[in-house]
């Protein structure tokens, strides 16, 4: 168990820039959460990959939104070793995990909550889930956008004014990145009372239009490979840059370490 839960991780990237982990423990992002809801604030939250450090390395929209987002979490094991190497250890949260543990605390406090991105079928199916799951659960909104969304374009606040309408407080975003994290940022503008939490395929492992890989591949971090394996002409090219820059990524994080946290 994590002892101090203020010590963030920041993650050099090339250029001199850096992203920061600021929230290293599922306990400590629950507990801001709860927070910022019952004081009727919104967030963006982001769960940072070794996908995203590939793309943060060119400065852009990207990179910008991640700057702004409220609360960032280690969504990828990878980034959980490399704040292990910086002395500043996190643990791994994953976005799609977060998915049953908001839906339940949203339940029980009477939060409205939103779906965007996907598909109209996943987002049916995925909201009957968690409707069952979770008696009393108040679903909002179910947006699945049109192919080829431009997330800084006047299509995406349309979508994201209609969150702000539906009254929803939490937003669960299933688009991938950059195009969640960007909505993310821009809902904190356009719907300032909403939650945005980033979640990738975690709306389809719910609804079974994806497979998650079983417990036992992701116990031995091996997740990455079971998801390449099952879509190698997507995923393959994805993975392989990943691998080329951890080396470089892992000597930026030594060369960069602090003391040891307090125990």
């Amino acid at each position: 168990m994590l002892k101090n839960s203020d010590l963030a991780f920041q993650l050099p990237l090339p250029g001199g820039a850096e992203v920061k982990v600021g929230v290293p423990t599922k306990v400590a992002l629950m507990n801001k959460i709860i927070t910022r809801l019952a004081e009727g604030e919104g967030f963006a939250l982001a769960t940072l990959n070794l996908d995203h450090v590939v793309k943060l390395r060119q400065p852009g929209p990207f990179r910008e939104a991640y700057a702004l987002q409220d609360m960032v979490v280690a969504d990828g094991n990878p980034i959980v070793w490399l704040s292990r190497l910086a002395n500043r250890p996190v643990e791994l949260v994953p976005g799609s995990e977060l998915i049953n543990p908001l839906c339940d605390l949203a339940a029980a406090n009477g939060w409205p909550v939103a779906f965007l991105g996907s598909t109209e079928e996943t987002l049916a199916t995925a909201g009957a889930e968690l409707s069952r799951r979770y008696p009393g659960l108040e679903i909002a909104a179910q947006v699945a956008p049109p192919f080829g969304l431009d997330p800084e374009g006047e299509e995406a606040a349309d979508l994201l004014r209609q969150i702000q309408v539906s009254g929803a407080r939490l937003c669960f975003l299933a688009l991938g990145a950059p195009k969640q994290e960007i909505l993310a940022m821009r809902g904190r503008t356009l719907a300032p009372a909403c939650g945005f939490v980033s979640i990738g395929a975690g709306l389809d492992f719910i609804a079974g239009t994806q497979a998650r890989a079983p417990a036992w591949v992701r116990a031995i971090a091996m997740e990455w490979f079971w998801r390449m394996v099952g879509n190698p002409k997507r995923l393959a090219r994805r993975y392989i840059l990943c691998a080329l820059t951890l080396p470089s990524l892992a000597w930026r994080v030594w060369r960069a370490r602090g003391p040891a946290s307090p125990s």
